[in-house]
């Protein structure tokens, strides 16, 4: 039987590690060529690995919570044998056969490789320590909680205290970084807590907020947007739309054209800062802000400036379905020059969207609502919403994006002028 290691898929550039989510199938058991036989966690999506080969799970390399890299071995599968073959093979007796060996030993490691490897770099003994995985196995958590609860751990000379007590998911580093928060303590009246660790996503979404924050300079500027013109569009065409195209006429693709609009007109809204260099992109790639239980994805449409409305709803509706079962792949969710939030899904009525780096603007879009406002100095009821661009001052001046966000709410008052281009 031959032994075939199954490795982590490469990762892109800007992920450098994932997190191991499920296992479909333990040790012992068979699988199928290109059965799901994990899905690992990157800080973008949940990808599936499937099994290369027919065969029998041998050993599981990492256990579900541990973290892998690119081309790292997750398990070995025991090409073409039976679950009694590959019992053997581990040295146990088939199951019901007598004067199996009681002291034989396990067919699986009890210390998990990376758990080793993180206890001899905190100068533990694993096998002293009571494990948390499967059957009992000592996960690098286990480690890693062991590690931790060390007095003074990280002044034991000869101690290599940061291989083992940070997260997986490595958190911003610089020179002006504050020190780490102390611990909370458990409530003093006894009542129960639940502590449960961030997942890859949710640890990077934190990651990259308080980089955006640290590292640009950050206005946001407010006007209210009258959606009548919109609202009685949409409203006249949405059923020869939905018949035509397969898809709802949604109001996010008049958010995505009015955007592409204003940044043909400011293209520094859709640029990016390098160093001490500007990029102007020669393309519009609109990120579009979805919201999962796991939480927040930006998936890019790429090109909306040379995409029709149906196209946009039919991407966004397709990005929003797998979004919601971890499905996006990573390019589809790497990139993009501006984006657009539509917190207004949620009910929300006003706020300050944080811009996504390397990006230097982002719209934010909150809950329609119908109120008195003046027109032609009467006063009437209008369909109005309050609109947020957000902006990195360091690249854009006022000027450039208070404009910016003019041409938009001119462009959805009076979307001729998307069609138009004026």
């Amino acid at each position: 039987m031959r032994e075939v290691f199954v490795k982590v898929p490469q990762l892109s550039e800007s992920v450098s590690a994932a997190t191991v989510l499920t296992w479909h199938a333990r040790p012992g058991e068979a699988v199928a060529a290109d059965a799901v036989l994990v899905e690992i966690e990157t800080d973008k999506v949940i990808m599936e690995v499937p099994a290369p080969v027919s065969g029998v799970v041998g050993r599981l390399l990492h256990e579900a919570g541990e973290s892998v890299r690119s081309d790292e071995d997750l398990c070995t599968i025991l090409e073409g044998a039976q679950p009694e073959q590959a019992a053997q093979k581990a040295g146990e007796a088939p199951a019901g056969e007598p004067g199996a060996d009681a002291a034989a030993a396990p067919a699986f490691a009890r210390v998990m490789p990376s758990a080793d490897l993180a206890a001899q770099r905190a100068g533990l003994d694993p096998e002293t320590l009571a494990g948390s995985g499967v059957s009992g196995r000592v996960t690098r958590a286990d480690v890693d909680a062991a590690a931790r609860s060390l007095p003074e751990a990280a002044a034991q000379p000869g101690h290599e205290a940061h291989a083992f007590a940070v997260p997986d998911i490595a958190i911003a580093k610089s020179a002006a970084a504050p020190a780490p928060a102390a611990p909370l303590p458990a409530d003093p009246y006894g009542r129960p807590e639940q502590r449960v660790p961030m997942t890859s996503l949710r640890a990077r979404i934190a990651e990259r907020l308080l980089a955006s924050q640290q590292q640009s300079a950050q206005l946001t500027t407010f006007n209210e947007v009258d959606l009548s013109a919109v609202m009685e569009l949409r409203a006249r065409y949405k059923e020869k739309f939905e018949k035509k195209y397969g898809i709802k006429l949604g109001f996010m693709s008049f958010f995505v054209k009015a955007a592409v609009h204003a940044l043909r007109k400011f293209p520094v809204l859709n640029a990016s800062i390098d160093g001490r260099d500007v990029v102007y992109h020669g393309y519009i790639d609109v990120g579009v802000a979805v919201g999962t239980e796991r939480g927040l994805v930006v998936p890019v449409v790429r090109n909306a400036d040379q995409k029709s409305f149906a196209q946009i709803e039919l991407e966004i509706a397709d990005y929003a379905r797998r979004a919601a079962s971890g499905k996006l792949k990573l390019e589809e969710i790497t990139g993009g020059t501006f984006t657009v939030s539509n917190g207004g899904v949620f009910g929300s009525l006003m706020s300050t969207p944080i811009v996504n780096p390397p990006q230097s603007a982002i719209l934010g879009i909150h809950a329609t609502k119908r109120r008195p406002v003046v027109v032609n100095d009467e006063i009437v009821i209008r369909p109005m919403n309050y609109f947020a661009l957000s902006y990195d001052h360091r690249l854009i001046d006022g000027r450039e994006a208070v404009l910016g966000l003019m041409a938009i709410k001119e462009a959805l008052e009076d979307p001729a002028r998307i069609l138009l281009d004026i």
